[in-house]
């Protein structure tokens, strides 16, 4: 039977549900984020604040540059998760399996779903129904019958769109999706591709699987079936936590590798909080460091089998410094976790390569 899955997004989360609650902001640019004089960023925006370039992750100073007059709205953490649980719970409603991604996305499986004629397409119609009543929020949808398309399907008529991929026309439509909308193609990895004449899925597909892989290593694979349109990744209703990070941004920049060492037995201490509190169940098989620079140029440097006490992450630390020089805005510890091996999938990332090699 072909599968029936939907993807459900709801649209900029956070900042709807402060316009919800306070519908005096719907007019003006919002955002969510940290305070613009201590270098915070931004976790996402609404769509009037978008028209200035401002975008999640960006830093709040900068979002104030380019809209001065800006709203940046403090987290409200507590409401979220309040909000995405009752979201959740309506999505239970209408599908036997739910894999949850965020506190704002899910993937829902509604094969087996005989409500509605069994039509995947009124299914989702009547989930941001629902959602819309009960949690005045907007939720985008996409629908198609694997986990890939439907991604890409919610993206596409956003904001409060449903888009709907039907098998028939899948390949039609994957000829002409550009390679960015690939999951795991990052910037670096979509102008290594356009650089190659590789713009478009239809482009990718002039390629053998040979080709990739000798390329792109495993993740080759992955662009081999995915810019055919295939993906066959079952939901996972308990998703494995695959990591576990602390990370800080500082106030002033750190000069060197003195100061960032430093700063280290803080870090490590929260991670081992974290690690405790999170009491995960699966082994330690790496460790890695994150540094962002003050020009924002950010490297992330893994090593498997490492040890993740002190001075494991101060031998990782100095050899991510000197990947980029200059002053260093913030740093990041983190541990990630032995995948199951019953099921388990393909790595992304070969064994010992460094993660930004391929996806930066």
């Amino acid at each position: 039977m072909e599968r029936k899955i939907i993807h459900c997004d709801a649209d900029c989360f956070f900042v709807a549900i402060e316009m919800r609650d306070n519908p005096a902001l719907y007019s003006r640019p919002v955002a969510v984020g940290g305070n613009p004089q201590s270098r915070g960023v931004i976790s996402t925006c609404n769509y009037p604040a978008r028209r200035f370039g401002i975008h999640s992750a960006m830093p709040s100073a900068t979002a104030m540059r380019l809209c001065p007059h800006l709203l940046i709205l403090p987290h409200r953490l507590p409401v979220y998760r309040e909000v995405s649980a009752r979201m959740l719970n309506i999505f239970r409603q209408y599908a036997s399996v739910v894999e949850p991604l965020s506190l704002d996305e899910a993937f829902l499986d509604v094969t087996d779903n005989r409500d509605f004629s069994g039509s995947a397409t009124h299914v989702a119609e009547a989930i941001r129904t629902h959602v819309k009543r009960e949690l005045r929020i907007d939720v985008s949808a996409g629908v198609a019958n694997n986990k890939f398309l439907a991604k890409v399907a919610s993206d596409w008529h956003k904001p409060n769109g449903l888009f709907v991929i039907p098998p028939a026309q899948v390949q039609d439509f994957i000829l002409t999706l550009p390679v960015d909308r690939i999951p795991g193609v990052g910037p670096v990895m979509s102008r290594r591709l356009r650089d190659r004449g590789l713009n478009t899925c239809g482009d990718l597909q002039q390629l053998s699987q040979a080709q990739l892989y000798r390329d792109y290593g495993r993740s080759g694979i992955r662009l081999f079936h995915y810019c055919r349109g295939y993906d066959d990744r079952p939901l996972q209703p308990q998703r494995q936590r695959k990591s576990l990070s602390v990370e800080h941004t500082y106030a002033q920049d750190l000069a060197g590798r003195v100061d960032c060492e430093a700063m280290l037995p803080e870090l490590h201490l929260r991670l081992q909080e974290r690690l405790q509190r999170a009491s995960p169940r699966d082994a330690i098989n790496k460790v890695f460091v994150k540094v962002k620079f003050a020009d924002f140029t950010l490297t992330t440097l893994e090593r498997s089998g490492a040890r993740w006490d002190l001075e494991g992450y101060r031998g990782l630390l100095r050899q991510a410094l000197t990947r980029h020089r200059g002053a260093i805005r913030l740093l990041g510890l983190g541990v990630g976790f032995q995948a199951p091996e019953h099921g388990a999938q393909l790595p992304l990332f070969p064994a010992g390569e460094p993660e930004e090699a391929i996806f930066a």
